[in-house]
């Protein structure tokens, strides 16, 4: 697994402000970044910020054409957090396995 990859997946996703971003994109499809910037309370400048540190993480491209900035979601790169939180689950689920043996060995042994 891309540990860096994973990092700047999860920090570009942690914002609330980045992930509405992602959000709409996926909602809607590709969108102009000042009709993204419509949606929030902020300047252009800051939104261009956000979707600047999302195509760093590789959740957006950017299209340019003419001098608008077509913006669209990249789902791809989540599949790294997909198979990270399937790593913690399948470690939890271990566990738990070996407290639900314990127990019922547990259980038994007082019958």
């Amino acid at each position: 697994m891309n540990e860096d990859a994973l990092s700047h997946i999860l920090k570009a996703a942690g914002d609330t402000t980045r992930r509405k971003i992602l959000t709409l994109l996926v909602q809607e499809g590709a969108l102009r970044v000042t009709t993204l910037a419509a949606h929030f309370d902020m300047s252009l400048n800051s939104v261009s910020k956000h979707i600047k540190v999302l195509e760093e993480a590789g959740l957006v491209t950017r299209r340019t054409l003419g001098r608008e900035h077509l913006i669209a979601a990249e789902l791809e790169p989540l599949r790294l957090t997909e198979a990270w939180f399937g790593e913690l689950k399948s470690i939890w689920e271990l566990r738990l396995q070996a407290l639900e043996d314990v127990l019922n060995a547990k259980d038994e042994g007082h019958e």
